[in-house]
């Protein structure tokens, strides 16, 4: 698993996924979030602009990220 530092005390999911290069454009993140690729702490998501905060984890199929 990465660890992706994050400045503020949140950020929304759609920009945590281009910040940690799991897609290469914004527009890249609707069809992970329509196909259910995406998990948030385990729980599928659908949602771009969830808000995410420090400890929480990210995933998209394999590929899993935590932020700090």
């Amino acid at each position: 698993m990465r660890e992706v530092e994050i400045r503020d005390d949140g950020i929304r999911l759609g920009q945590l996924l281009k910040l940690a290069g799991l897609v290469d454009q914004g527009s890249d993140v609707k069809p992970l979030l329509e196909e259910g690729l995406v998990t948030v702490g385990g729980r599928l998501e659908t949602r771009r602009g969830r808000q995410l905060k420090k400890g929480d984890v990210v995933a998209v199929g394999e590929e899993k990220v935590r932020l700090v």
